[in-house]
């Protein structure tokens, strides 16, 4: 869990280490030595005499080497048996070694021989400070340079020569450069080693960030050599800090080993910075960190080390980005100076990082990806967490079996969840998730909202890798599978080498191989899009679709057969139930040897229904086969720019420019209707139900195999129908073709036919035989037949 080392390094290795250095080394250390040197002073001095002595020195040597000096410029015995007072007393401390140069010094203090008290009358002024060259001297001359001395400042402090205790109820003050502080009431029991500090504990920071920290009391121990702190509480402009009991455990030369915080552990920042010049980003958003416990190391140098929280850790950060994290145990390490470099956290970690809805529109970027803006969940059994620079986090790394759960603001929408072996996460420079790569048996599961309140099957996509790229207050941008990419949803199922999905458009970008497959439609292509949300399909390139698990259809004719029905085209939409799909450029669809071809191909599975389009480049075409009573066939192509064909009807309507051609005829007409003889008609047993259609124009023909093809049945064209054969040409506004005795009828216009022989024939009717010169003509009493013969002169 990310925290920053500018707030534990303030908290825990600053204010707790001026802690045990002040208030450890001054009862500790001063206290005993207090206790020694003014043990010796009624001796020393002489109590029993009756008059004043004026300037004197009482020092004490062991081994050639001063242990302390006491210095006074009077001394008062009032009676014998009775209290002693010294003036203007200044207090040397060497130490056994010499390497001390500590300082009491004060104005007044008096001495009880019946209680054994020696009580300050004024204020005690306490100085301590280390001498490293005093080992080098036996003079024991002042260091050369004193270098931040601890200074101690109290009143009324008592202490009894036979105990060895002390105490005071007054205010203890106390300073260092770095910090400086004070309480009210003290106590020191010499044989337990232990020192109170009975209330009010306060210490202030000082440089550019100050700190205070507050403690309801303080015990300082000698075994264990350690301080606590209750109900400790640390503040400072930015952050805040308290827990019910800090434990400051310390190093035989009172340096800080290890601090401790138990109960109710709790840590916030404030965020309160300002952008800095050149742009720099802000400090981060206002942040809780709660914990049961909570323990810092600390290194011989006086550096963090590490520091671990544990037991129900939270984070909760707010801002733009609000986030919150929890785990049952944290640890992080230091390095350098304070700088954090790893946080490790374990015990079922969850990172939640929530899209705040109250911002600003244009704060949260296009309104595409408003919509598609989601709260993001992760969660493992452990995590690390590796920081750049100590405060900016960088990369994290899962570790066991994570999971990434996206959550959409829009409540119509489900949740989706991301699951592999592994997460690696990357972040931006403030601090926001910018990138998730997954490794090894990825899988996305998407609920589906339900439809008519029926629910609907998850939407799952697996692949061996994954890769997540994030947009900043919006949530994820795109996500990226590769290896082996396959998705399912309900009966329709998606497979690639790779595929990008992007949650503003809910649009799945398959590549490598691309493939689609729904309820018997399987189409390929270069590339295939799959909309997640609608279920739509669209494919570009070497579009080819093929249709399987066809039934025959009895009463069908043109695509009544329970062979694959296939498509070929430029580029494919397909409808959410697959059952119709619309191809464009170059369509060609066929079953069989039936073949039609168009630029716009629109097919209906279910219906096996169809409609093409023309364009300035193409007509629609197809190839069909006429077969009279003797058995003989003749194939006639259809050209037209638009096309209807409905299977159950087994009717082709044709518009627009429709033309039929064999090898002897041209038929043309504004529209045309062509009908098959039903399929179950055109044979029988297994051979039933195959068509008749042989091959498509611009395609290579299909030979039919041993089947019996369904038969045209008869074509009825109207508008400015034109017949036209070799030897003669015949016109009219209608025309009935039956294939059974290959004829031809003519209404309307009034018909009429020019044969290059025979001359000009009109009439009401006129019936032609394909194959022969016969003419039938019919006329009433007000058109009557007329035939104009050319006379050779």
């Amino acid at each position: 869990m990310p925290i920053s080392i500018s707030r534990l390094r303030r908290w825990f290795a600053a204010a707790l280490i001026f802690v045990c250095a002040v208030v450890g080394g001054v009862y500790f250390y001063a206290h005993k030595r207090v206790q020694n040197a003014l043990k010796q002073v009624p001796e020393k001095i002489g109590l029993q005499i009756q008059q004043s002595a004026q300037g004197f020195t009482i020092s004490k040597s062991e081994q050639g080497r001063t242990l302390f000096r006491v210095q006074a410029s009077k001394a008062i015995q009032f009676k014998t048996g009775g209290k002693a007072e010294l003036h203007d007393v200044a207090i040397t401390l060497y130490g056994s070694d010499s390497s001390r140069f500590d300082q009491i010094y004060g104005k007044d203090f008096e001495y009880d021989p019946k209680s054994g008290n020696i009580t300050s009358k004024s204020e005690v002024q306490i100085d301590l400070q280390s001498n490293s060259d005093g080992a080098l001297n036996t003079d024991q001359a002042p260091p050369k340079e004193l270098k931040n001395p601890i200074h101690l400042r109290t009143t009324n402090l008592i202490f009894n020569k036979n105990t060895g205790d002390a105490s005071t109820p007054d205010e203890l003050d106390f300073s260092v450069p770095q910090a400086s502080g004070s309480a009210v009431g003290a106590s020191y029991v010499a044989r337990a080693g232990v020192l109170t500090l009975q209330s009010e504990v306060k210490i202030t920071t000082s440089g550019p960030s100050q700190s205070r920290i507050f403690a309801r009391q303080a015990v300082l121990e000698k075994n264990p050599r350690q301080i606590v702190l209750h109900a400790a509480r640390a503040e400072s402009p930015e952050r805040s800090g308290q827990a019910d009991e800090l434990t400051l455990l310390l190093r035989a030369d009172n340096t800080l080993d290890r601090a401790l915080a138990t109960g109710h552990l709790q840590i916030q920042s404030s965020g309160n910075a300002s952008v800095a010049k050149g742009g720099a980003r802000p400090e981060p958003s206002p942040m809780l960190v709660t914990a049961q416990n909570g323990e810092v190391i600390m290194n011989r140098e006086n550096l963090v080390r590490a520091a671990v929280l544990t037991g129900d850790v939270h984070l909760k950060s707010h801002g733009a980005q609000p986030r919150e994290a929890w785990a049952g145990r944290t640890r992080m390490e230091f390095a350098g100076r304070n700088v954090i470099t790893k946080v490790h956290a374990d015990e079922q970690v969850r990172i939640l990082q929530t899209h705040n809805s109250a911002q600003p529109p244009d704060a949260r970027g296009p309104a595409s990806l408003q919509q598609s803006a989601q709260n993001l969940e992760v969660t493992a059994p452990a995590m690390d967490f590796f920081v750049t620079g100590g405060k900016r986090l960088a990369r994290a790394e899962t570790i066991g079996p994570p999971q990434v759960t996206l959550v959409p603001t829009d409540s119509n929408s489900g949740q989706t969840r991301i699951t592999a072996d592994k997460f690696t996460a990357a972040f931006d420079a403030a601090g926001q998730l910018s990138r998730v790569d997954g490794r090894d048996h990825a899988k996305v599961v998407s609920a589906s909202p339900p439809q008519n309140g029926t629910m609907q099957p998850d939407r799952i996509s697996t692949s061996n890798s994954i890769d997540a790229i994030f947009q900043p207050g919006s949530g994820v941008k795109s996500l990226t599978q590769q290896g082996n990419f396959a998705y399912s949803s309900g009966a329709q199922q998606a497979f690639a080498s790779s595929a990008q999905y992007t949650p503003a458009d809910q649009m799945i970008v398959l590549a490598g191989s691309p493939r689609i497959v729904d309820s018997g439609m399987e189409t390929t292509g270069l590339s295939v899009r799959l909309n997640r949300a609608t279920g739509e399909g669209f494919a570009q390139g070497n579009v080819k679709t093929t249709y399987n698990d066809l039934r025959p259809q009895p009463g069908g004719a043109l695509l009544a057969s329970s062979d694959p029905i296939h498509v070929t085209s430029r580029s494919m939409i397909a409808n959410s139930n697959s059952a119709s799909a619309t191809y464009k450029g170059k369509a060609r669809l066929w079953q069989n040897a039936n073949v039609i071809e168009a630029p716009t191909i629109n097919f209906d599975k279910n219906q096996r229904s169809l409609t093409a389009n023309a364009d300035a480049t193409q007509k629609v075409s197809t190839i069909l086969i006429a077969t009279d009573n003797s058995g003989k066939t003749t194939p006639l192509s259809v050209t037209a720019a638009h096309l209807v064909y409905r299977d159950s009807e087994r009717k082709a309507h044709y518009e627009g420019g429709v033309t039929v051609r064999s090898a002897d005829l041209t038929i043309t007409a504004n529209q045309m209707d062509v009908f098959l003889v039903p399929e179950n008609s055109a044979g029988s047993g297994q051979d039933a139900g195959r068509s008749n259609i042989a091959a498509g124009a611009g395609g290579a023909p299909v030979a039919p195999q041993a089947n019996a093809p369904a038969k045209l049945e008869k074509i009825i064209a109207a508008g400015a129908v034109l017949i036209t054969q070799p030897n003669r040409h015949a016109t009219g506004d209608q025309l009935t073709y039956t294939a059974s005795d290959d004829k031809f009828v003519l209404t309307g216009g009034p018909p009429c036919i020019f044969d290059a022989e025979h001359g000009k024939i009109t009439g009401v009717s006129l019936t032609l035989f394909r194959h022969d010169d016969r003419v039938v003509v019919e006329g009433d009493s007000r058109s009557p037949a007329v035939t104009q013969t050319r006379m050779e002169r």
